[in-house]
C-alpha cells in the first residue's frame, strides 16, 4: 500500500512538473525574443568566410560581391539539405581574380525559389549584396540560407529603346 502511494505521488509530482515545463518552453521564449530584436548582419568579406567557415557557422552575414550564375550547385545534398523544389542555389564570383569570371564555389548560397525570380534578370558581373545565415559547413564548405538579395549596380543596365521616325 506504502509503495502504490509513493509511487502515485511521483506520477503526479511528474505531471505537475511537466505542464509548469511546457508553459516556459524554450521554444515559446525564443519566439518572444525573436520578436523582440532585429536581426543583425556583420559586413564580411566572401574570403575570409571560405577560409574559415567554422567561424562564421550560425551567424548572420553581409557580404557584397560580383554574382556569377544561378546554380543546382548543392542542392539535394542529405547533410546540408536544401531541397531543389523550393530553394536554387546562385554562384558569386572570386573576388580575388578580378581579370576571369570564376566562381566562389566553396561558398553555397541557397535562395527561396520566390527571392530568385524576383532577380531572374541577373547576369554575370552585376555587383549584388545579400544577407544570409551559415547554417552548415558540411564538406568544409561554406552553406549559406540567403534572407535576402538586392542589386547594387547591373553590368549591362538595360538600354531604353529609342523610337525611330520614318
Amino acid at each position: 500500500m506504502k509503495k502504490i502511494s509513493i509511487i502515485l505521488a511521483l506520477l503526479i509530482s511528474l505531471g505537475t512538473g511537466a505542464i509548469v515545463y511546457s508553459q516556459t518552453s524554450p521554444s515559446a521564449i525564443s519566439s518572444q525574443v525573436a520578436a523582440n530584436s532585429a536581426v543583425q548582419y556583420n559586413q564580411v568579406n566572401a574570403l575570409d568566410v571560405v577560409a574559415s567557415p567554422f567561424k562564421y557557422l550560425h551567424r548572420n552575414i553581409l557580404i557584397r560581391a560580383k554574382f556569377d550564375k544561378f546554380s543546382t550547385l548543392g542542392l539535394d545534398y542529405p547533410p546540408a539539405m536544401r531541397k531543389s523544389d523550393k530553394y536554387i542555389s546562385i554562384l558569386i564570383q572570386r573576388p580575388d581574380t578580378p581579370d576571369h569570371n570564376i566562381p566562389l564555389s566553396e561558398m553555397k548560397i541557397f535562395l527561396k525559389k520566390e527571392l530568385a525570380e524576383k532577380n531572374i534578370n541577373l547576369d554575370a558581373g552585376d555587383e549584388i549584396e545579400f544577407k544570409g545565415r551559415v547554417f552548415s559547413t558540411a564538406l568544409g564548405d561554406t552553406w549559406i540560407d540567403a534572407d535576402d538579395l538586392k542589386v547594387i549596380t547591373k553590368k549591362n543596365p538595360p538600354k531604353k529603346e529609342e523610337k525611330v521616325i520614318e
